[in-house]
């Protein structure tokens, strides 16, 4: 399955609203979350108002139809208004998510991969929450993420970057 990465312009919101929806993580033998989830104000910050100086965000893309089949993104949420993966002012958190039927294909993995490339300059480390019955954890774990922390069902995951400012001599 050949794809294209790109970032999200402002125009993406929308996917990006369907891409959220996507990216909460319902166990195969339980019921679905009703669609309006997304706009309760703890998860609608992850994508409200996209294109805040701070936002860095890729979409990939099927090559011969140009069809958005995946996102990957990251906000910075400071302590007044943190996110379910909030680790400190400065580190952003990532939401990711690909269509069901485009899953197992390495989209994921270009999504992800794009996305660490273009944060490490700017951050010193990312973070995630994550389910740890998520089929996703696994990816999480071949990019080198980390478990920093449990709270309720979600663990708290980061992936350090190594630079010159945080690099131990």
């Amino acid at each position: 399955m050949r794809s294209v990465i790109r970032p999200v312009e402002v125009t993406d919101e929308p996917f990006l609203w369907d891409m959220l929806y996507l990216a909460l993580y319902v166990p195969p033998d339980a019921t679905p979350l009703p669609r309006e989830v997304i706009y309760q104000p703890e998860l609608a910050k992850y994508v409200k108002d996209w294109g805040q100086p701070d936002d860095i965000g890729f979409i990939a893309m099927l090559k011969d139809s140009q069809m958005p089949v995946g996102a990957a993104w990251l906000r910075l949420f400071k302590s007044s208004n943190k996110g379910f993966g909030y680790v400190n002012d400065e580190t952003p958190e990532l939401t990711i998510a690909v269509l069901p039927d485009y899953r197992g294909h390495g989209i994921g993995s270009q999504l992800l991969t794009q996305l660490v490339e273009t944060a490490q300059p700017c951050y010193s480390a990312v973070s995630l929450s994550v389910s740890p019955d998520n089929p996703a954890l696994r990816l999480y774990r071949r990019f080198g993420f980390e478990v920093i922390g449990q709270g309720g069902n979600s663990l708290t995951l980061t992936k350090t970057f190594i630079s010159p400012t945080n690099h131990i001599y």
